[in-house]
């Protein structure tokens, strides 16, 4: 029988390992007709973790907490198991054609995420267990588009890596691109976990990107992930197992001392990657970029933040749907990407950068 989302079991908190395991379970009864979702019923039932039932993973109702924060605390420990029935893919552009929705939220507690708009008032880690129809989905994506080659990209509303211990499905899409010849797949993350994806059949036709940045933004901005040296070794695990590989450095901060706080990053970036990784290595350039509601959201969520969101030192930057965000002015944005060129072309030159932005 399902606990009760009031009975939190001492004996399912993970102190010690980061992999995310969580505090309460919600389920689509829908779902339970899939083989995932009864192997997550019949394993969260066994782990004596609170489980729920709901009638949509977009209405989830019964998170406890008595205040918004706390609230917010534990949607991000809740585990939402649902049917995916909106197949229509997001563009996702500059990184590639769509978004493939594998997941959505995530179980960091990154300051900065544009999760926080995106997903609003609905931060608890969705999972869907109708993989076969997303992927007969990216399939017609990708005959539509022949003979070009098709991009999804992965990691638009989670970090797949994160979650892939509890689902599998980011091993399956990449096998599943790995025998298409005009299907890609892009992903990225800021963990560490990735051994269960090393022998994956990739064929060469997944980038696996890791996000990386400096010291001041990972200790101040990223609580929850991987640390930079967790990262950088996984790194060299996916080389080693053929991933084409990429970094994807975001946000771009300007905080005191930022020129040197970056060039340490790529300097040690380069003294550690393994030989493997030079081979066919991106980097995609991202700088700090926040709306209204984030900054709104962020500053209910993180009320010690040292992240500096001042609209008067910032340009406004129009997007489509017509609405906008708020990034650098254009004086310092060409200073972070000079500067980040610069040292990317001095310590890569291989390496291609895709895109700044």
């Amino acid at each position: 029988m399902a606990t009760t989302l009031t009975e939190k079991p001492e004996t399912v908190a993970n102190k010690e390992s980061k992999l995310f395991l969580p505090d309460f379970v919600f389920f689509e009864p829908d779902a339970l007709h899939y083989p995932l979702g009864k192997e997550l019923y019949q394993r969260y039932q066994e782990q004596g973790i609170p489980i729920r039932m709901t009638t949509s993973h977009n209405q989830v109702r019964g998170i406890p907490g008595e205040t918004d924060v706390e609230q917010y605390r534990n949607a991000k420990r809740t585990l939402v198991v649902g049917v995916r029935k909106t197949l229509k893919f997001e563009q996702s552009k500059p990184s590639a054609e769509y978004a493939i929705p594998l997941a959505t939220g995530c179980a960091a507690h990154c300051h900065y995420c544009y999760l926080n708009t995106n997903i609003g008032t609905k931060p608890y880690i969705r999972v869907y267990v109708n993989t076969d129809d997303i992927l007969r989905q990216a399939e017609a994506y990708i005959r539509e588009r022949e003979p070009e080659i098709t991009r999804f990209e992965a990691a638009c509303t989670s970090d797949p890596v994160s979650i892939e211990h509890i689902t599998g499905n980011l091993r399956r899409a990449i096998e599943f691109m790995g025998k298409q010849p005009l299907g890609r797949l892009r992903f990225v993350t800021k963990f560490h976990h990735v051994d269960s994806l090393l022998d994956a059949a990739h064929n060469k036709h997944t980038r696996f990107r890791f996000s990386m940045n400096a010291d001041y933004v990972i200790k101040h901005f990223e609580p929850g992930t991987s640390t930079f040296a967790q990262r950088l070794e996984a790194a060299g695990k996916v080389a080693k197992a053929g991933y084409p590989l990429g970094f994807i450095l975001a946000p771009l901060y300007w905080f005191e001392g930022w020129e040197e706080g970056y060039t340490d990053l790529l300097e040690r970036l380069r003294e550690q990657l393994v030989p493997e990784a030079m081979e066919d290595l991106t980097f995609e350039l991202i700088q700090h970029r926040f709306t209204k509601v984030a900054k709104k959201l962020i500053l209910q969520r993180y009320p010690k933040t040292k992240l500096e969101m001042n609209e008067e030192e910032r340009k406004y930057k129009w997007g489509k749907y017509g609405k906008g965000k708020y990034v650098y002015p254009d004086v310092q944005a060409k200073a972070l990407r000079e500067h980040l060129e610069k040292e990317i072309t001095r310590l890569f030159p291989q390496a291609k950068i895709e895109y700044f932005t």
